[in-house]
């Protein structure tokens, strides 16, 4: 039995050592607001914060996390930056499809946590695992900066 720190609440999970993080969400504790994309930690539907810091849960096994708590997009909108973010998203009417989103949230949310007046080489540097298949890139800019000034 393992006992995980998730968006504040610690949850009791008796999974394999090297289950991947993100099924755990998903499947075990039934949070679906973090995506499957890839499944080889290259396009970030899956980022979640580890510590503070963007993971790919798709290949993280739950085995390596430790006491170090987990936030999911289910409740990165309760922090200051994450709050900035999804409003700055819903402004600038960032979601085409939406599938990338969660994980183009919280790679954008440690970014403003990081670097509060980020460049658009920082930007796009924090945010090129991130891939959408949309292409709305342009708008996610515009949506960070516009958090960052909020």
């Amino acid at each position: 039995m393992k006992v995980l720190s998730i968006n504040g609440q610690s949850h009791q999970v008796d999974v394999p050592d090297d289950m991947p993080l993100l099924w755990v969400l998903r499947d075990v504790l039934g949070m679906t607001g973090t995506k499957f994309g890839c499944g080889i930690a290259q396009c970030g539907a899956c980022t979640v914060h580890l510590a503070g810091q963007p993971v790919r849960s798709c290949l993280l096994p739950v085995s390596a996390i430790g006491a170090r708590p987990v936030t999911t997009i289910e409740a990165v909108g309760q922090t200051a930056n994450g709050h900035k973010i999804q409003q700055a998203w819903l402004d600038k009417e960032v979601v085409q499809c939406g599938y990338c989103q969660s994980g183009q949230i919280m790679s954008a949310t440690a970014l403003l946590n990081q670097t509060p007046h980020p460049t658009d080489a920082d930007i796009d540097a924090a945010m090129s695992g991130n891939i959408c298949r949309c292409g709305t890139y342009v708008r996610i800019r515009e949506a960070i900066h516009a958090a960052a000034s909020a």
